[in-house]
């Protein structure tokens, strides 16, 4: 007697995860044709100021001179509109939205705990990625977590504390955020790069 083997109707489902490559701003600018109010205030390639044009002479100057028309300030009261390269000021602009989104970096607040009962060497790792942190520009959380009879010694803990931190003020530029407090049997204080 022969064992069949068993078969499945099911097909397996293999998922994949998808990489996403991040956004690049969209700049939205009106150009040419695309601009559609009536008069604008005409700037030439050269920064000259050409005064109030109606829309037909200012597109029909910038194909006589070879440039294209670009709306620079839409808010203004007629709006602003620039004879220059459209592909270079978009390509401009772009950049200068990656610039200031880079500017704005996420803080991020990173953790390190302590024990009353640490090591001289662990002690000093921990001041090694504390200082790197901060270098990195991150904002450091301070812990020393007592259980039990610890808690009998908080001075010890507050000592550990700010002694933690007078190390770490010899060895790169840091402000205390938020000075060391107890706060249910952990001690904790905040720290973070002092940026002068």
């Amino acid at each position: 007697m022969g064992l069949t083997p068993i078969t499945s109707t099911k097909k397996m489902r293999i998922s994949r995860y998808k990489r996403f490559k991040p956004i690049t701003p969209v700049v939205h600018i009106r150009a040419n044709e695309h601009i559609r109010v009536p008069q604008v205030r005409l700037i030439d390639e050269n920064g000259e100021n050409l005064g109030v044009l109606s829309t037909a002479e200012a597109k029909r100057l910038s194909e006589e001179r070879g440039y294209d028309l670009v709306e620079v300030n839409p808010i203004a009261n007629p709006p602003v509109a620039k004879l220059l390269n459209y592909g270079q000021f978009k390509y401009e602009k772009e950049k200068e939205l990656k610039k200031q989104k880079q500017a704005l970096k996420e803080i991020t607040i990173k953790g390190i705990r302590l024990t009353p009962r640490i090591g001289q060497h662990d002690l000093e790792l921990r001041e090694n990625q504390t200082a790197e942190f901060l270098q990195d520009g991150d904002k450091v959380k301070i812990e020393v977590v007592l259980r039990g009879r610890e808690r009998q010694h908080m001075d010890l803990a507050f000592k550990l504390v700010n002694q933690f931190i007078e190390t770490l003020k010899s060895r790169t530029a840091l402000k205390i955020e938020t000075p060391p407090k107890n706060e249910g049997g952990r001690i904790q204080a905040l720290i973070a790069p002092d940026k002068k």
